[in-house]
């Protein structure tokens, strides 16, 4: 493996939970660090962001103003594979 030194700025906070997390999975921080960087890698696409598909999402609810709220999204998915598993949420018009 190739290393390469960086010199990086972070808040006390950060840094105790960085070494915390290491001491958790017994490796280094720049072991975590690397996976931290790994998984966001998988979850944004650092290629930009789709700014048309925004828009054209923003303009659809302008025009219907029909959306479900974030908070009935995050019980939903948290519900995934329970005994309890909810319903979609249905999106309403909100003025």
């Amino acid at each position: 493996m190739n290393v390469v030194r960086r010199t990086i700025d972070i808040d006390s906070e950060t840094d105790a939970r960085l070494r915390e997390m290491a001491k958790e999975r017994g490796q280094d921080v720049s072991a975590v660090l690397a996976e931290a960087v790994a998984l966001l890698d998988s979850v944004i696409d650092l290629s930009g962001p789709d700014l048309d598909e925004d828009r054209l999402r923003l303009a659809e609810f302008e025009r219907t103003r029909e959306a479900i709220p974030l908070h009935e999204i995050k019980t939903w998915v948290e519900s995934w594979g329970t005994s309890n598993e909810l319903p979609r949420p249905k999106a309403r018009r909100f003025e």
